[in-house]
């Protein structure tokens, strides 16, 4: 961590007073580790490449350490905080910051598609990390950047390529809106409280998806993923994908293959080779 506290950034020491004025302790329930390292806050900007034309969502702007950063360098910055003790901290964090909306409210029931915004960029708490950037991604197709830090095993799954340890659902159904990569290595003492892992960047760039619907490829890629240890083909039959062999061959796709091994592009085509056809239980 560095010894500055960063010209117009939230350093650690100020960052512990305006918590402890208010009795306030970050809560392990709700994942709080607010980053209170300046250079880390410059990098995520920097990562992000935020510019003067950019409005930013934040989601989980916590004490708002990173939410003064961003205000810096964007046109505006939209702050989604879900503790309302929190908000007067906000109060005064970030009082002069005349380009910051603060909105108390939940980040998976917020109206994602009403708001005017073409950045996601958060410190995001490892157990909402994955359904929040899956929401934005799903509801909010104005946000075509999306820039996340998080825990690095959940970050290297939503990064992560065909074979290896990291790739599973998750992993294909980022890629079908985007290009994922993880972008840059965070220390776990940019953190207050110090967490017990490192995290990551991930950087997340829209894309146009491939040519089949989510309602059509997410139940396939579940499924796939559902039952790891079988073949893909004995997978999607035990969820009553019943065409699933036929599917498989007019694809291309070795039946014994597993789910791990299949890209983007092969799921893609197990789907339009099943068509409409719904799973069928017995």
């Amino acid at each position: 961590m560095g010894s500055s506290e960063g010209a117009g950034l939230l350093g650690a020491r100020r960052l512990r007073e305006v918590l402890d004025d208010r009795g306030i302790r970050p809560t392990k329930a709700l994942g709080q580790n607010f980053v209170i390292d300046p250079n880390t806050i410059r990098k995520v900007v920097e990562v992000a490449a935020v510019t003067p034309r950019d409005r930013v969502l934040e989601i989980g702007a916590g004490a708002g350490s990173l939410t003064l950063g961003l205000a810096a360098a964007a046109k505006q910055v939209i702050a989604v905080e879900f503790d309302r003790r929190l908000l007067p901290v906000l109060d005064e964090t970030l009082a002069g910051a005349d380009n910051v909306e603060v909105i108390a409210a939940d980040a998976m029931t917020l109206p994602l598609a009403e708001l005017r915004a073409t950045k996601l960029v958060a410190n995001l708490p490892y157990n909402i990390a994955v359904p929040v950037v899956v929401r934005v991604l799903e509801e909010a197709p104005q946000i075509t950047d999306l820039m996340v830090m998080t825990q690095r095993e959940v970050g290297e799954r939503l990064a992560a390529h065909p074979g290896s340890k990291a790739y599973g659902q998750v992993s294909v159904l980022v890629r079908y809106f985007g290009q994922a990569t993880v972008a840059a290595k965070v220390s776990r003492r940019a953190f207050f409280p110090v967490p017990g892992v490192d995290s990551v960047l991930v950087r997340i760039e829209r894309r146009e998806p491939p040519r089949v619907g989510p309602e059509q490829l997410f139940p396939v890629v579940r499924a796939a993923f559902g039952q790891r240890r079988k073949t893909v083909r004995n997978a999607l039959m035990s969820a009553g994908f019943h065409a699933a062999e036929a599917a498989l061959a007019g694809a291309g796709i070795d039946p014994a293959a597993r789910a791990e091994s299949l890209r983007l592009e092969d799921f893609v085509a197990v789907a339009n080779a099943l068509g409409d056809s719904a799973p069928l239980q017995d």
